[in-house]
């Protein structure tokens, strides 16, 4: 059931803003129009709901509400045309209220509820320490990024980041310290990204950028960027931990997600184990890579 819910609101969202706009509008009338042609006999008001819901949580809560003021006035000139008589003219305007304050009301739970399913989205896609995106949903990112390459071919390079003596942070500081220094971290690598490129933390002091539509040539002067803000950060701070990382970009699709992460693993391991605090570059081109 909670599978068909949630595909149901896929296909809703699929569709764009203004489909959803263009048939709120046109159910409203038709619905005004059958309102009109019953006369007395049928009282369909709650049938207004369906594209109060739809365009509400398909639109934003202004259209939400414009559509319900609508479909208030709209039940009251169809009992006008059709001739319904109360008591007082009074009821008239009552009973709009009414309708339209019902409305109103339900706008609110679905803009309610949109906006708790998308921060419970958005907690499982992120890394709550840091708000970097977490390793799960950075694997289907990943993912879906190369399965557009297939499709499109164009160049994707994937960055694997490890903090030096980030240990030493937490002996010294305290983990209080340390979470700080991985939420800084991850602020300062997403400012000096691109809207398109992924920021993703995998655990520990482990980070991987993923920078789509990215050749080595133009992968170097980005993490070279990356690497100096960080270093002159991190003194700044007088913390004393600098950057171990790989960068591998590619000309053509991976065989795997997984090949080209345990690539830039490996890269980023050849320097943690020599020198550290250094960057090295591959470029793979199918069956062989090139070192930089």
């Amino acid at each position: 059931m909670a599978r068909r819910a949630k595909r149901f609101l896929e296909t809703i969202e699929n569709r764009s803003p203004l489909f959803w706009t263009i048939t709120g509008f046109t159910v409203v009338g038709l619905l005004g129009l059958i309102d009109y042609a019953t006369g007395n006999e049928l009282n369909i008001s709650l049938f207004y709901l369906i594209p109060i819901a739809l365009v509400t949580w398909a639109v934003d809560h202004k259209t939400g509400l414009f559509l319900s003021f609508l479909s208030g006035l709209t039940l009251l000139g169809a009992e006008i045309a059709a001739g319904q008589i109360y008591s007082h003219s009074l009821f008239y305007f009552l009973n709009t209220l009414v309708r339209t304050a019902f409305y109103v009301v339900v706008v609110y739970l679905v803009t309610e509820l949109q906006k708790s399913r998308k921060e419970e989205q958005l907690a499982a896609r992120t890394d709550y320490i840091t708000g970097a995106v977490n390793a799960r949903y950075f694997n289907e990112l990943l993912q879906m990024e190369i399965s557009r390459i297939r499709r499109y071919p164009h160049p994707i390079t994937l960055v694997y980041v490890d903090i030096d003596n980030f240990k030493l942070v937490n002996d010294l500081f305290g983990h209080k310290v340390g979470d700080e220094v991985l939420r800084f971290i991850a602020t300062e690598l997403k400012s000096q990204l691109r809207v398109t490129d992924t920021v993703a933390r995998l655990g520990g002091d482990e980070f991987v950028l993923l920078l789509p539509s990215t050749r080595q040539p133009e992968a170097r002067l980005v993490v070279s960027k990356v690497y100096a803000n960080l270093m002159e950060k991190m003194r700044q701070k007088n913390w004393p931990v600098t950057f171990s990382m790989g960068a591998v970009s590619c000309e053509f699709s991976p065989y795997s997600a997984e090949q080209l992460v345990n690539m830039a693993d490996e890269l980023m391991y050849e320097v943690k184990n020599s020198t550290k605090n250094d960057i090295r570059f591959r470029t793979w081109v199918g069956e062989k890579s090139i070192r930089y």
